[in-house]
């Protein structure tokens, strides 16, 4: 848990749910057992043969799915999502127990801890004292979510501080962007390095000076792939070509930054209209897409994206303006 909720505004219902503590124990207690017992000698062979990197690519694959449940808002799949997210945590848990190298126990003790910690303004200073928070920072947050985004980061970048160091007459120096994890998502990482560094003056003024930017990438990215396909016909991969891809995808995440708009979700809505789009000339091509020429898939794209746009105005239309 890297970052609290954005915005303290999200409040649940009136009439929500609440959790039975006694059974949710008992369920967690009954799903680590069966994840041992999935892993002990006898139990199941493939999830015996499993390693850390092994598995590592269904948690990726498993956070996907539960984000798109929530988009959907398909709020029983959600359930079952989470279930198979948390299952990847018990796994990991018990192959390092399996190892000697921790038990869920402990993770569990770390997620307790960081809450209680970053969170003074609700557990009391000394709790989060006891909990291992070493920053000084003001718990009377009156309500502020803004207050609680400051101290967040300061107990945060506390913690991050490097001890071991200390007295070694190694530099113990960090950089600001140390606390940007090199773990998450690359459009992520490139909005956060951004930000980051924003905090510092490094950054442009304003949104239209990246503009010039995009246009000084694009050329680059242009002379490399030329060069790349004079020299190798422009197969395979050219570290060169993909320098510059990447310094031009920084930059159109970074213009989104200053724009407001998250760079993930803004490619993850391009990439449902382009399902949405694709889908709409199948059915309207009488042949395979595969038989048309060029200009026959240019015309029934461009039919797609006028009939997904007017459906769209109708439907806004027609939802009152209280549930838009």
């Amino acid at each position: 848990m890297e970052s609290p909720p954005d915005s303290a505004k999200a409040q649940a219902p009136a009439n929500n749910l609440q959790t039975d503590p006694s059974r949710a124990a008992a369920l967690f207690e009954q799903s680590v057992a069966i994840m041992a017992r999935l892993r002990a000698p006898g139990g199941c062979p493939w999830d015996r043969e499993q390693s850390f990197d092994t598995i590592r690519k269904y948690t990726l694959e498993e956070a996907y799915e539960v984000f798109d449940a929530i988009e959907r808002r398909d709020f029983p799949h959600l359930a079952e999502e989470l279930g198979d997210l948390l299952l990847q945590v018990l796994f990991y848990a018990e192959m390092a127990a399996n190892e000697s190298h921790f038990t869920v126990s402990e993770v569990l003790d770390h997620l307790n801890r960081k809450l209680i910690r970053r969170h003074p303004h609700v557990f009391g200073e000394e709790a989060s004292r006891a909990a291992g928070n070493e920053a000084v920072v003001d718990a009377a947050v009156g309500g502020s979510s803004s207050a609680v985004l400051r101290n967040w980061e300061e107990i945060k970048a506390a913690e991050k501080t490097p001890k071991s160091l200390s007295g070694s007459g190694i530099s113990s120096t960090v950089s600001r962007l140390d606390a940007v994890q090199r773990a998450m998502p690359a459009l992520a990482e490139a909005a956060k390095l951004g930000s980051k560094a924003a905090k510092s003056g490094f950054d442009w003024p304003h949104w239209r000076d990246l503009l010039p930017k995009l246009a000084e990438e694009t050329a680059e990215l242009e002379a490399e792939a030329a060069a790349a396909e004079k020299l190798h016909g422009g197969h395979g991969r050219d570290p060169a070509v993909e320098a510059e891809i990447g310094d031009l995808l920084f930059t159109v995440v970074n213009l989104g930054r200053h724009l407001g708009v998250d760079a993930e979700m803004a490619l993850r809505g391009c990439n449902l209209r382009f399902r949405q789009r694709f889908r709409e000339m199948e059915m309207a091509s009488a042949r395979p897409l595969e038989e048309l020429p060029p200009a026959d898939l240019e015309a029934l794209w461009e039919d797609a994206k006028r009939k997904l746009a007017a459906g769209q105005d109708r439907t806004e239309a027609e939802t009152p303006e209280g549930q838009q």
